[in-house]
């Protein structure tokens, strides 16, 4: 799954921190660096992708959760601000 991820136009990009609005650290990551954490209780992943892009994808990160990215302020609330979080959109 992940070698297919790479060769798609896959951007995961980390959350280091959360701030009341905006992230306090904002950094690309590496398909390989993700893999080695996805067993890690303190990851949370986000599939923001929108439309067709995520309708018509088979590819899914297991565990994922599906956020709408224009709906920021509403799910970004809930999100615990220790955890890695990961945005991720092909």
């Amino acid at each position: 799954m992940f070698r297919r991820l790479t060769w798609t136009l896959m951007l995961v990009v980390i959350l280091a921190s959360m701030g009341t609005a905006m992230a306090a650290e904002v950094r690309i990551m590496e398909v390989d660096t993700l893999k080695g954490l996805l067993e890690d209780p303190e990851l949370v992943v986000l599939d923001v992708r929108t439309g067709r892009d995520w309708s018509s994808s088979d590819l899914i990160i297991k565990g994922a959760r599906r956020v709408d990215p224009r709906d920021f302020d509403t799910w970004s609330i809930g999100l615990d601000r220790e955890k890695i979080v990961v945005l991720y959109c092909a």
